[in-house]
């Protein structure tokens, strides 16, 4: 398998762990936002956040809050943070793995999390309301 999280679950490739579970597994990132930047995936490899089971969604966010609530309480610098799923290539996700990062936010650490702009063409309420029908049919 060439899926680099896969290799690391599998002891194949190095990671610094935080956490390891029977569903979930939680590792520092390669390429951090800040000091403490730590990624959330699911032991078995599903590429997409809709491909994964609820109770593997569940346990991703409960061990991202344990997780989040450990660094900050540790030294590491943390006034915020940003937890977010890039879910496609499209949207920035890189490893074709799902996972979650958990990214440690300080005041002027440099960085910038977030959109660019809003599209107002899609903002008026009958817009709103047309875009929640659509999608609250298919729930």
């Amino acid at each position: 398998m060439s899926c680099i999280f896969c290799k690391i679950l599998n002891n194949e490739a190095e990671a610094s762990f935080v956490y390891r579970g029977d569903s979930v597994s939680a590792f520092m990132d390669l390429s951090p936002v800040n000091r403490g930047h730590v990624l959330v995936i699911p032991n078995e490899h599903q590429k997409q956040f809709t491909d994964l089971s609820s109770n593997v969604v569940g346990e991703m966010f409960m061990v991202a809050q344990k997780i989040l609530r450990a660094i900050q309480e540790s030294d590491i610098k943390c006034e915020g943070a940003n937890i977010f799923l890039s879910d496609g290539e499209v949207a920035g996700q890189e490893v074709m793995h799902s996972h979650l990062h958990i990214a440690p936010r300080f005041l002027n650490d440099g960085h910038r999390m977030g959109f660019s702009h809003s599209n107002s063409e899609h903002s008026g309420r009958d817009q709103l309301n047309e875009a929640a029908k659509l999608i609250a049919k298919k729930i």
